[in-house]
């Protein structure tokens, strides 16, 4: 066979061989990411149900708290028109004890005068010039006359004075039945509106239970659907996880011991995921680590960086940030070293979603790198 020839049939073979290799690693690099993202439409709509349900949850809530202001705002009328009516009950008291004391004044006086208050009236019916004719002196008829025009002007006072009294307490108590009124209507309004709440809350209990029982329902099968994301996810990386470091990479010791989620870093995002981390080792290697408004899914990472003008790529580089962008989340890895051979080896946390500090060799290819220098 012609050597021409011989060397054209190995190229061949060289490039088959080189397409069939090429086929394999996207197959490996990608197959992780086909798998995994099958569940996100499956958690994204579970999520979304249990937004919808929560929705009507805090409509319910809503109305109940519309109904409960309403009460309060009818109550406050109820008690404005309650003291109100104990003011006027208080002034049409006065007016009753001022009637009766002056009645009694009346009686006294009439009791104390007698028969000399129907004698005087009887003299009223004469002419002084007849009273001056039957006194005996000039003094007696003075006396009598002052007596008589003293007594008749008490008794008209104290007449007119109760005619008075009996008026301004008869104004006081159509007033009075008026607010009376008044505050039985508010109270009976009050008392619909809260029969309404009592019965919104009531259905609405019973509605929360049936709806919180939905959610926790969802939030299991998305707990699921994760735990599969998470294992399709992280079987594309295909590496030998090893605890590594026993410094856990210099990650603070207090975010560290704290549980899983339980406090924010410096940079807003929850301690021992693997955002905090890498925002750690950025701070720690290059002594500035941006703040992005504790965004602390992975995946937001190579856009937030982006821009604020870092520079991202596909090589791998030491002391990079390496983003696997798969699933809800994607993952953050720390670029310890990188290899002739392809593969970078990688520090992280929370990479079997345990909150752990772990090491592991990977392949660097699929990987969204940022590199803050």
């Amino acid at each position: 066979m012609p050597k021409l020839k011989v060397r054209k049939l190995l190229l061949s073979n060289r490039a088959g061989i080189a397409a069939i290799v090429l086929i394999l690693c996207l197959t490996l690099v990608t197959g992780g990411l086909v798998s995994a993202d099958k569940y996100d439409e499956q958690i994204r709509k579970l999520e979304q149900k249990n937004t919808n349900t929560q929705k009507l949850v805090d409509e319910f809530a809503t109305q109940a708290s519309t109904y409960q202001e309403a009460v309060n705002r009818l109550q406050s009328q109820i008690d404005s028109l309650q003291a109100t009516i104990d003011k006027a009950q208080h002034q049409s008291d006065i007016v009753r004890l001022q009637i009766k004391k002056a009645e009694a004044e009346i009686k006294h006086n009439r009791k104390l005068l007698g028969d000399s208050i129907r004698a005087m009236y009887l003299e009223g019916q004469i002419s002084t010039l007849e009273i001056l004719a039957s006194s005996s002196n000039l003094s007696e008829f003075v006396m009598r006359e002052q007596y008589r025009l003293a007594v008749q002007n008490k008794v008209k006072e104290t007449y007119d004075r109760i005619t008075d009294l009996k008026a301004s307490l008869e104004i006081k108590q159509r007033r009075l039945e008026r607010l009376i009124e008044d505050t039985r209507i508010v109270r009976n309004t009050r008392a619909q509106a809260q029969a309404k709440q009592n019965q919104l809350l009531s259905y609405s209990r019973g509605q929360q239970a049936s709806f919180e029982q939905k959610i926790a329902n969802n939030q299991a099968k998305i707990s699921e659907l994760i735990a599969a994301q998470r294992a399709a996810n992280y079987s594309g990386l295909a590496g030998q996880v090893v605890a590594g470091d026993p410094s856990r990479g210099g990650y603070p010791t207090a975010w560290n011991n704290a549980p899983m989620d339980s406090m924010l870093d410096s940079w807003g995002m929850y301690n021992r995921e693997c955002v905090s981390y890498t925002a750690w080792k950025v701070y720690q290697t290059f002594g500035y680590m941006p703040y992005w408004g504790g965004r602390g899914n992975a995946n937001q990472w190579p856009s937030s960086a982006q821009t604020d003008g870092y520079d991202t790529g596909s090589t791998p580089k030491v002391h990079s940030v390496a983003i696997w962008p798969v699933g809800y989340y994607g993952h953050a890895m720390w670029v310890e070293a990188v290899y002739d051979d392809g593969t970078i080896y990688v520090s992280q946390y929370n990479y079997a979603w345990d909150g752990r500090y772990s090491e592991m060799r990977i392949s660097g290819s699929g990987l969204t790198y940022i590199y803050f220098k």
